[in-house]
């Protein structure tokens, strides 16, 4: 893959990093040229990914470090950007990737569950963006980057409270566009579809039900892979997206179109 360096001279973080999606993400900005901040969750098995992660990536040329964060407390996510702003300097470009994720019938979902689904994944999400304003307000290309789900168009059974989390994303980048924009700062989403990451993996070991079940839907037969998101995210974060926001970019194969 060719390097175009479209995000040199910018510093990135990155939540939920240490892995699939962020991981990937992580990748393809360090190759673009930004320093980046891989935020993990506390966990030792997170932590240790999160710091093999950043190694590989200064081995390679690119400033990365690692930071945990734990964005289900009120207090987490402006620990983390103030860890990343002391790490590697004011922010040009926040990626809220981390998200708390659980399969279970909607009558069965304990409030403990519900609550904590919806503090990472929304109210985390808007205080990065608070934490995060002045740096972001002050770069030449402030740019704040959302997850969304196709799970919010489709209306899926079994995940009730983290579909309704995904639904308020898309809502919260709007408004959020809006409400920012006028300090020069954009804000985007990206919707993937059915992606084959380490999550997956553990919930499903067995490839072959997903795959059947996803070629039915999909307009490309094949399974998406954390990679096929990196390059919306690159785009959104360059300045080739300069007068893009309030947007979302759905990356699911010709899944979901709406």
């Amino acid at each position: 893959m060719t390097d175009t360096r479209r995000l040199a001279g910018m510093t990135a973080l990155i939540t939920g990093a240490s892995r699939g999606i962020g991981a990937a993400v992580a990748r393809r900005y360090a190759a673009e040229g930004a320093a980046v901040a891989i935020a993990h969750q506390p966990r030792p098995e997170m932590a240790r990914l999160a710091q093999d992660l950043a190694q590989e990536l200064g081995e390679a040329g690119a400033r990365a470090v690692a930071i945990p964060g734990d964005l289900a407390t009120e207090d987490g996510p402006a620990a983390t950007v103030a860890a990343a702003e002391k790490a590697l300097g004011p922010l040009d470009i926040v990626v809220a990737n981390a998200a708390a994720s659980h399969r279970r019938d909607w009558h069965a979902i304990p409030v403990h569950e519900w609550d904590d689904v919806q503090a990472v994944n929304v109210r985390g999400t808007w205080l990065l963006a608070q934490a995060a304003r002045q740096s972001l307000a002050a770069s030449a290309n402030g740019s704040i980057i959302t997850l969304t789900s196709v799970m919010a168009m489709t209306g899926q059974a079994g995940a009730l409270h983290y579909t309704t989390s995904k639904a308020a994303i898309l809502g919260l980048t709007r408004a959020l566009a809006r409400e920012i924009g006028p300090e020069g700062v954009r804000v985007n989403a990206v919707m993937p579809g059915a992606i084959r990451t380490e999550q997956e993996v553990e919930l499903s070991p067995d490839p072959e039900p997903v795959l059947r079940a996803m070629m039915e839907k999909q307009s490309l037969k094949r399974r998406g892979v954390a990679e096929d998101l990196a390059g919306a995210f690159v785009f959104l974060a360059s300045a080739d997206a300069a007068f893009i926001t309030g947007q979302v970019i759905c990356v699911d194969g010709g899944w979901v179109m709406y």
